[in-house]
């Protein structure tokens, strides 16, 4: 048995606190996580500076063929985003495999992981680009 004098006295476990937590988390995110939001928001990015040009040149007067179609691009923008999001994901996202194994599998839950980071990027992007940026850049 140990002396009772020579134990260490045990050191309380800090809790952390809710931003400390969320932090750290943010910090230590998962590969599939970040490839997954990755892959949305270059897709998002490119996308919605081509809605963004259009969007632009409208407002300025350019008669362009078709009219105004805003509509209908945001819809494929949502659309090709939600899509290229997950596919692209279920290409990068091998599915967890036991150590050694060389041959990765895919599945369909990369490409849910995907579509599910896909979904709040596409709507972040628009509004980010569409309340930020095109203000300030027609303002100049």
């Amino acid at each position: 048995m140990a002396d009772p004098s020579t134990e260490r006295p045990q050191e309380e476990i800090r809790q952390r606190g809710f931003f400390d937590v969320r932090w750290r988390q943010f910090r230590r995110a998962p590969r599939p996580v970040v490839r997954a939001v990755a892959s949305s928001l270059t897709v998002a990015v490119v996308l919605g500076t081509a809605f963004l040009v259009y969007d632009i040149a409208l407002d300025a007067g350019a008669q362009l063929p078709g009219g105004d179609l805003r509509i209908g691009f945001l819809a494929a923008y949502v659309a090709l985003v939600l899509a290229v999001g997950a596919f692209v994901t279920w290409l990068i996202v091998p599915q967890p495999s036991r150590t050694g194994r060389a041959r990765t599998t895919r599945s369909g839950w990369s490409a849910m992981l995907g579509l599910f980071a896909a979904v709040p990027i596409a709507y972040l992007v628009l509004v980010v680009l569409h309340e930020i940026i095109k203000p300030f850049l027609t303002h100049l």
